[in-house]
């Protein structure tokens, strides 16, 4: 069976374990009944933006052509550093854009998908960057009325808490099972400056997620289209955006946002 198109980041579902889903052209495949099948990934030669479709030798940014990655909101500064957010002063790449993805309820979460991590997210991304994460479990600490006084929050407890994932620990079923994040929840809240402890949130649910891998690999190998225009193996797990190859490679679909693949089966 053989499948062709653009490749974008997989669409999941949770669930247990967490369903994936990888769209290619017309074509919605769910990538959980590939598991412990060999499949082949294998490079056209094309990258095309992911925005505005144009032609691109190289992608900035998972996915954009330069002059996109220059002007799209999708890249601006504030997607990685939440806090340079200034669309709630009206200015912004895009301001109707932002509209709908900055000037929205944000969450501040702890997550742990190898040590324990603080992140912010938008909250209709719950439980969508968890998982993209790699997260085992999860919970929402506080919520704010923007992606800006979410970022703020998140930079005063960075000074306590990391924000960083370990992914070849992620891959590896690395993961601390001792952190309360209860207990965590109760140190942010006491860590952070008064003005911001009126967003903690008393929704303490805790969420667990499983993913479909049924071999974790000792060590990882990380593979990609720039120096391996194809890659092929049993499938024996999916995780975060990866999937684990027998053997230990492992190949993050949505860095490859854009590239144009043919997919085998069999």
């Amino acid at each position: 069976m053989k499948k062709q198109g653009t490749l974008l980041k997989m669409k999941t579902e949770l669930n247990t374990p967490v369903n994936y889903f990888l769209t290619l052209g017309d074509e919605v495949i769910c990538m959980n009944d590939l598991l412990n099948k060999d499949i082949t990934l294998r490079f056209l030669g094309e990258i095309h933006c992911i925005r505005c479709g144009r032609l691109t030798k190289k992608s900035f940014h998972q996915g954009y052509c330069y002059p996109c990655y220059r002007t799209a909101p999708e890249t601006d500064d504030c997607i990685l550093k939440p806090e340079l957010c200034s669309a709630q002063e009206g200015i912004s790449r895009d301001m109707e854009w932002s509209k709908t993805h900055c000037l929205q309820d944000h969450y501040v979460y702890l997550a742990v998908s190898s040590g324990l991590k603080v992140g912010v997210t938008r909250h209709t991304q719950i439980p969508t960057r968890w998982i993209d994460q790699g997260a085992s479990y999860a919970i929402k600490i506080a919520k704010t009325p923007n992606r800006y006084t979410a970022g703020l929050l998140e930079v005063d407890l960075k000074k306590h808490f990391a924000d960083k994932t370990n992914w070849r620990n992620m891959l590896s079923n690395k993961i601390d099972k001792e952190i309360d994040l209860l207990q965590e929840k109760r140190r942010a809240k006491d860590s952070v400056y008064k003005e911001y402890v009126h967003y903690f949130l008393d929704d303490n649910e805790i969420t667990f997620i499983e993913y479909p891998v049924d071999d974790f690999p000792a060590k990882v190998n990380s593979v990609n289209f720039d120096n391996e225009p194809e890659i092929k193996g049993k499938l024996t797990g999916i995780k975060g955006q990866y999937l684990i190859f027998e053997g230990g490679l492992v190949f993050n679909v949505r860095r490859h946002n854009g590239y144009e693949v043919e997919l085998l089966i069999g």
